[in-house]
């Protein structure tokens, strides 16, 4: 295995870079999800192999766990109108729904936020929806209760579907046709702000294939948040800040896990979410248990691995925490140079870009 260069003191966010062409950013998924690339890359050797992402039945073996996150994310942007104190309707107004607090009561993002403070209100969907200020958090986020008519079954979501829009990264220029490609096939959680996006490459057609093989699939829920895009701001990475996400772990999953570790099978995590989550959930002997809790992992070089053997992940940004957790499962060297073989090769990067299967 190379060793890597760094010790955690001496990590700094500029080791991971790279330069990244703009046309090589996937402003749009694949026609057929499975019929993405994938590079396969040996996490002690840093060998590399190009494949198809169909073609991951190769790599699995019965006896495995497919570990995915149902997380289903919410058409969380919605745009409204400020109202007046005579009751019509003001400036417009934009809302991105961060965080449930309780039913009605989310963090948000909203602009322009100078007009909104706290006690302003807000409409949306010509009625359909209105909002309440009520706090400010330190970070300028708004805690916002909605407020909507509760007969015929309605709820927050439900109207959301509605009127509301997914929230894109902001690298995704291009108009979203169907909200559903921004969805993988078994989300079932509501919840998210960002998807899953290593999931978005699985068809039902091959998880049903992959079920066939003797492999289980199991379950987690982590909902994805906002943070998952912000930079890594401090120069020293051990100085950077961790966002919070929600997670769960079913006592039927982590049976599941549990039971294929015991008897020699693999974890394999699908994305960088379903792989915190584990390793959120574990102990130090690798035993994953059932829970509900908020997860502020942070994982970089230096990190040992408990719960998790294989990872399927997307091409992420440079300098990001989930290229840094990436090299912490294998190292900083065989990462950053599959990266500019990616580069090289003409792979598609993030969100609706190409997969990696490490292992």
């Amino acid at each position: 295995m190379i060793k890597n260069d760094l010790t955690k003191t001496e990590l700094k966010t500029s080791d991971f870079d790279y330069d990244l062409p703009t046309e090589l950013i996937a402003q749009y998924p694949t026609e057929q999800r499975d019929a993405a690339r994938l590079m396969v890359l040996d996490k002690e050797s840093g060998e590399i192999s190009h494949r198809i992402f169909h073609d991951i039945t190769e790599y699995l073996n019965p006896g495995d766990v497919l570990v995915i996150n149902d997380s289903k994310v919410i058409p969380a942007r919605i745009y409204g109108k400020k109202i007046r104190e005579d009751l019509t309707e003001g400036a417009d107004c934009e809302f991105l729904l961060l965080r449930q607090r309780s039913l009605d009561l989310w963090e948000t993002i909203v602009r322009p936020g100078k007009r909104l403070k706290t006690g302003a209100r807000v409409r949306f969907g010509d009625g359909l929806l209105e909002a309440v200020i009520e706090d400010v958090t330190e970070e300028g986020n708004r805690i916002v209760r909605f407020e909507y008519d509760r007969t015929n079954g309605k709820n927050l979501y439900s109207i959301l579907d509605e009127i509301g829009k997914m929230p894109l990264p902001p690298y995704i220029t291009q108009e979203l046709q169907r909200n559903s490609d921004y969805q993988t096939v078994y989300a079932r959680e509501e919840g998210s702000a960002a998807a899953p996006t290593a999931g978005l490459h699985f068809t039902e057609e091959l998880l049903e294939k992959i079920s066939a093989m003797g492999i289980e699939i199991a379950p987690v829920m982590l909902h994805v948040g906002l943070g998952t895009f912000r930079p890594v701001k401090a120069d020293c990475i051990t100085d950077h800040v961790m966002h919070s996400e929600f997670f769960t772990v079913t006592e039927e999953s982590a049976e599941k896990i549990n039971r294929a570790r015991k008897n020699g099978g693999r974890i394999i995590a699908v994305g960088t979410t379903s792989c915190r989550t584990l390793e959120s959930a574990s102990d130090e002997s690798g035993i994953v248990h059932a829970m509900c809790e908020d997860t502020g992992i942070f994982i970089y070089p230096g990190y040992r691995f408990k719960a998790v053997d294989a990872l399927v992940t997307n091409f992420h940004l440079p300098q990001s925490t989930l290229i840094m957790l990436v090299s912490a499962f294998s190292n900083r060297e065989i990462v950053m140079n599959a990266y500019e073989t990616a580069v090289r090769e003409r792979y598609r990067f993030f969100s609706f870009g190409d997969a990696m299967l490490i292992q």
